[in-house]
């Protein structure tokens, strides 16, 4: 079984102590392997599955959130309102179409690009965007996106899934396995955060508990198709329908 994870803190919970190899990356780079047969199973962005829903996704599990997620920001210095451009995070895939949606439906139109020079307005996400702020906490002002999902629709928001391709025999089995492992990573919250030398426990202890949900039930669920919705009426994504195949 070739697995692959995203490679931020967000997702420990939901990869420590697996027996086995695992691909660790940035997300587009998983997308693009998931994609292309190189991966059997992976947790990237959820809007892998919006552009390309053949997969089957491991039901219960998720990187969400229900309000600010900490992590997910445009780092800026300007009003927000009145931004020209924004550069994106090349990773970022979930995170840049929310951003393209978030300022559809507030009626703003900064110039999306590339690049960006430290003044200029960024999204950041993952542990960059921890370790920015960190840096850079009294120079800029930070636009948390899942913050104003949540203003906006009033649901949680998906940021990646387990994607299971459609070939991969038994997707149950490999699903059972890894919401298990879910279940005894936050089970033992305290000792997974204990492990942790770079970010320091109190920081791990807010973003696991207070920032972030890795569950993928019902709320979360309407949050995802919410986010297809307007990435259609964005025109990020093809009009059609969706049918969550869940194992």
């Amino acid at each position: 079984m070739r697995i692959g994870c995203v490679k931020y803190l967000n997702a420990r919970p939901l990869i420590y102590g697996w027996e086995g190899k695992v691909v660790l990356d940035h997300p587009s780079v998983l997308c693009a392997q998931l994609a292309r047969g190189e991966l059997d199973v992976a947790l990237v962005s959820s809007f892998e599955f919006l552009r390309n829903p053949v997969y089957r996704m491991v039901d219960g599990v998720s990187i969400s959130s229900d309000g600010p997620v900490y992590s997910v920001v445009v780092a800026h210095h300007a009003e927000f309102a009145e931004l020209k451009e924004i550069a994106l995070d090349p990773a970022a895939e979930t995170s840049g179409n929310l951003l393209r949606c978030l300022l559809g439906e507030l009626d703003l139109n900064p110039r999306i690009r590339s690049t960006s020079a430290l003044e200029s307005a960024r999204l950041l996400i993952g542990d960059q965007a921890i370790r920015f702020r960190r840096q850079h906490s009294n120079d800029f002002h930070f636009w948390d996106l899942g913050e104003h999902w949540k203003k906006l629709r009033g649901l949680p928001f998906v940021y990646a899934l387990w994607l299971v391709r459609p070939e991969v025999e038994d997707p149950r089995l490999i699903a059972d396995r890894l919401r298990k492992l879910r279940e005894e990573n936050l089970a033992n919250l305290d000792k997974l955060i204990a492990n942790e030398t770079e970010f320091g426990r109190a920081f791990c202890d807010r973003y696991y508990r207070q920032h972030l949900r890795f569950n993928f039930g019902g709320e979360e669920k309407k949050g995802l198709l919410a986010f297809a919705e307007l990435c259609q009426k964005h025109e990020l994504l093809p009009k059609r329908d969706f049918v969550l195949d869940l194992v």
